[in-house]
């Protein structure tokens, strides 16, 4: 059974960091395009981040670039976000994702299938 459990949100304040985790069970992640994706009541959900099966390719939302990074961690089958640089407006609730397809510059939550439970990160001073 396919299973992602997201962990690591909580409350910070701003200038700081988070790492939010998403361990995978029931698949291998190695085998798939990840994505981390972002969303606050009222509005859509926004792709923060991919990172394709391989590897080659990772891509990030203009609003994270610089501040982002998405890793992926082969031996512990677990995928991580890390964020730096926390500002307000990164206050929503994130999700990891995998799916089939390549990793674009638009990060399209319909081409996503399995989904984790998701995490709330709030920045606030």
């Amino acid at each position: 059974q396919f299973q992602l459990v997201d962990s690591g949100g909580g409350s910070v304040q701003p200038g700081g960091s988070l790492r939010l985790s998403c361990a995978a069970s029931g698949f291998t992640l190695d085998y798939y395009t990840i994505a981390w994706f972002r969303q606050v009541p009222g509005k859509e959900r926004e792709g923060v981040s991919c990172l394709s099966s391989d590897g080659s390719t990772t891509k990030y939302s203009d609003s994270v670039k610089g501040r982002f990074t998405i890793s992926r961690d082969s031996a512990k089958n677990t995928m991580h976000l890390q964020m730096q640089s926390l500002k307000p407006e990164d206050t929503a609730f994130y999700s990891c994702a995998v799916g089939y397809y390549f990793c674009s510059d638009y990060i399209n939550s319909t081409e996503y299938d399995y989904w984790g439970q998701g995490t709330q990160v709030t920045v606030s001073s």
